[in-house]
């Protein structure tokens, strides 16, 4: 299912890093050490934005990337 709130979303599977695109601001968050399980299950989830809010949010370390806010 498309999500509202996350526009895209990538895992690096070699540096456990999680990129997410968000829909309403453009930006894009990098999310880390998330192991590969947790992508899995985000990944597969239905609802996207629900999950990643219940998973993924808060639960590891993050960081904006440079240029993201250009959409």
């Amino acid at each position: 299912m498309p999500s509202t709130s996350i526009r895209k979303f990538d895992y690096d599977p070699s540096t456990r890093v999680l990129s997410v695109w968000f829909m309403a601001s453009g930006k894009q968050y990098e999310f880390l050490d998330v192991p590969l399980d947790a992508f899995e299950a985000f990944k597969s989830a239905f609802a996207k934005g629900r999950h990643f809010n219940n998973h993924i949010r808060n639960r590891y370390a993050f960081r904006l990337t440079a240029g993201s806010s250009d959409g």
